[in-house]
Formats: C-alpha cells, sequence, structure tokens
C-alpha cells in the first residue's frame, strides 16, 4: 500500500522556524519555509534580513500515517501540526506552489497587523520619536506608510509613518 504525501503546517515554538526546517530537513522529510525581507532597525543602523512570512509557522510533507507525523512532532522546537480534533488538516498542494512562486518572485511580500486595520482601530506607536504614544488609525497611504490620528490638546494631529511602527491594541487595554 502507498502512503499518499500532503502538506500541513508545521507550528514551532517562537523564533525557532529555522531550526526546526533544519532538523526536519536532515531527517529526509520535505519541508517549506517561506521567507520574505524586512528592514531591522537598530539604533545605529538599519539592514535588510530574512525572516519568516508566516511567523512561528513552516510547511512539511507527511503522510497521514502517525509514526511520520510523530518523527516530525519528536523535533526540537515543533510544537503541533494545525488541524482539528479529527487530526492535521492538509493543505492542497496549489496553496504551496503559489507561496513558493510568490516568494522565489525576488519582489517583497507584506503580511502582518498592518493591513488588518481598520479606520478608528486603536494603535500605539512601537519605534521612534513617538514610540509609545496610542491614537487611532486613520488610512493606509500605499508602500507600507499610514496615518493614524493623535490626540493632542482636545483635537486630533494626523501622522504619516512606516506601518511596522505601528500595531493594533486590543480593545481591552486601549
Amino acid at each position: 500500500m502507498t502512503q499518499s504525501f500532503q502538506w500541513f503546517a508545521l507550528l514551532t515554538r517562537s523564533n525557532f522556524e529555522q531550526i526546526v526546517f533544519d532538523q526536519v530537513t536532515r531527517k529526509k522529510i520535505t519541508a517549506f519555509l517561506p521567507k520574505t525581507r524586512k528592514i531591522s532597525r537598530r539604533r545605529d543602523r538599519k539592514h535588510i534580513i530574512e525572516v519568516p512570512l508566516f511567523p512561528g509557522y513552516l510547511f512539511v510533507r507527511s503522510s497521514s500515517a502517525s509514526a511520520h507525523q510523530l518523527s516530525i512532532l519528536k523535533t526540537l522546537g515543533a510544537v503541533r501540526m494545525l488541524g482539528s480534533t479529527h487530526g492535521p488538516t492538509p493543505i492542497p498542494d496549489t496553496q504551496i506552489l503559489s507561496l513558493k512562486i510568490m516568494t522565489s518572485a525576488g519582489t517583497d511580500l507584506v503580511t502582518g497587523s498592518c493591513i488588518s486595520l481598520k479606520k478608528g482601530d486603536p494603535v500605539m506607536v512601537l519605534e521612534g520619536p513617538m514610540a509609545g504614544l496610542k491614537g487611532e488609525f486613520f488610512q493606509h497611504r500605499g508602500k507600507g506608510r499610514v496615518i493614524i490620528k493623535i490626540p493632542l490638546l482636545g483635537r486630533y494631529a494626523g501622522v504619516e509613518m512606516d506601518g511596522d511602527n505601528v500595531e493594533k491594541i486590543p480593545a481591552l487595554l486601549s
């Protein structure tokens, strides 16, 4: 009986994506860790680094046999395969192929909280001279730029900034 192999999403410990990927591939298991480039900001410099497109996840090709999946889950840093109470949920080959094409195109891919912001969402500035200020998301300006409204002296001031420097605040904390 031949086993069919399918793609599954594997949840990893925080910042363990590359370690898990390396160990799984050493076990001769096909894996895929899509990455994108990001500007890393340090106090004195900026440089471009590669980071996982989906932090905390990578994709593995596995059979539905428990022994094969257990081999993957015994990898240092692996947490669990995504799925339901019925077991891991396979990801269609076409979606993985699309991801491979997008990541190999050499263009910068964008994911994250900035995309899902809606007008009026409470946000906080993470970096820069206004770090720590709370405000309201106002609009997207394109190329990763956003405008947020910051309350000042009973009025609002609109500030345009890099979307990476803004994070949505959960409603309970705002």
